[in-house]
């Protein structure tokens, strides 16, 4: 069964939340009515979003949807750019940093270069900048990162996801909760994904789930899990190979976060040693001086002659930028990488879903060829 959890809201911010939802509602009917316009486009756009703010999963989605199509077709991955300290349109290269395009951007261009990777708030702008593009360089898909909420772009196929310990049907609109719109706004979704599940997902989950969000006829319900990769060091060749299965159970870890949610991770790493040490920083923080002396008097704190430093990806390109890192922590820095896997053997289902989706569209659009 899925975990039960008791999702805790605050009941002074209630009115608040009210005023907020009816600020959201009028802004989709706006949409709705078509006094707001949506641009539509012939190529095929995947939007991956969510109803909440905070981490359910949309980046390592992104680049499960990525990993699957980037060998089949000419594949763009359109940001907002989350904190990035540029502003506009920005076509990412090989010298972005974290600062210039955000952090799942970059994350994204390290992982897979030969993509392009672009941010611009404006999404329409930034769709009609990588239409301009060269037709050898054009992309024949667009990924939207995070625009379930930017409706002035209609996806071809929008892709919600909902944190399996924090469904959006048992939410509140902000500031009491942590949702960004009425849950309602979940009939837009083409396809449902409940993430972080453990790998214990049982058939009764998904009916009950099916029941709760009340699915349409035209919608689909997917379930995925985490799956953590192997060890990497953040500075290739400075660090040995290490494993999270070779770790010995005397070896110390002092688990770096600036996720929006590090309880699944931590508790991934306590299957391997006892002896973590987690400290917790917020969301898209930006490291300074004073964060690294805080993580190394940490670090030094650690008394096993084992010991090492694990931090997220995105964190890791946050880190990586930074001047004067201690020299020590070139041999013992690591970070996770994650990825998802689907439950009930609906894996090949999904990738069936969104091959198909991207072809039908460019057949019907030959020109986008």
């Amino acid at each position: 069964m899925l975990t039960d959890h008791t999702i805790k809201f605050n009941k002074l911010l209630t009115p608040f939340s009210f005023l907020y939802g009816i600020g959201v509602r009028f802004r989709n009917q706006l949409f709705d009515w078509k006094i707001l316009r949506t641009e539509r486009y012939d190529l095929p756009i995947i939007c991956v979003g969510n109803l909440t703010v905070g981490g359910t999963g949309k980046t390592p989605h992104t680049e499960y949807i990525i990993r699957l199509i980037k060998d089949r077709y000419r594949v763009a991955v359109l940001s907002r750019g989350y904190k990035r300290k540029t502003s506009g349109f920005l076509l990412a290269d090989q010298r972005s940093t974290s600062k210039d395009i955000g952090d799942e951007p970059y994350q994204m261009k390290r992982k897979f270069p030969d993509i392009l990777v672009a941010v611009d708030a404006d999404r329409r702008r930034g769709i009609r900048n990588l239409l301009a593009l060269p037709e050898n360089k054009r992309p024949e898909v667009i990924v939207l990162d995070d625009a379930f909420q930017h409706r002035y772009v209609a996806p071809t196929l929008n892709i919600l996801l909902t944190d399996c310990h924090r469904l959006y049907t048992q939410d509140k609109l902000l500031p009491a909760g942590r949702l960004r719109e009425p849950m309602d706004g979940a009939r837009r979704a083409d396809v449902i994904i409940v993430t972080k599940c453990e790998s214990c997902i049982q058939p009764i989950d998904f009916r009950i789930i099916e029941e709760d969000i009340h699915l349409s006829a035209y919608q689909e319900l997917y379930f995925s899990r985490i799956l953590y990769g192997e060890l990497e060091p953040v500075f290739s060749g400075k660090a040995p190979r290490r494993t999270l299965k070779g770790l010995a159970s005397t070896t110390e870890v002092l688990l770096v976060s600036g996720i929006a949610s590090p309880a699944p991770l931590e508790k991934e790493i306590h299957k391997y040693t006892e002896h973590v040490t987690s400290l917790v920083f917020p969301d898209h923080h930006a490291f300074d001086r004073h964060d690294i002396q805080k993580i190394q008097t940490a670090f030094k704190r650690l008394t096993s002659t084992s010991k090492l430093i694990i931090i997220t990806e995105k964190d890791a390109a946050r880190l990586r930028d930074l001047p004067s890192l201690p020299m020590e922590w070139f041999s013992h820095l690591y970070c996770l990488p994650i990825t998802v896997g689907f439950c009930m053997d609906r894996e090949k289902q999904f990738q069936e879903l969104i091959v198909k989706h991207i072809d039908t569209r460019i057949k019907n659009h030959p020109i986008l060829r």
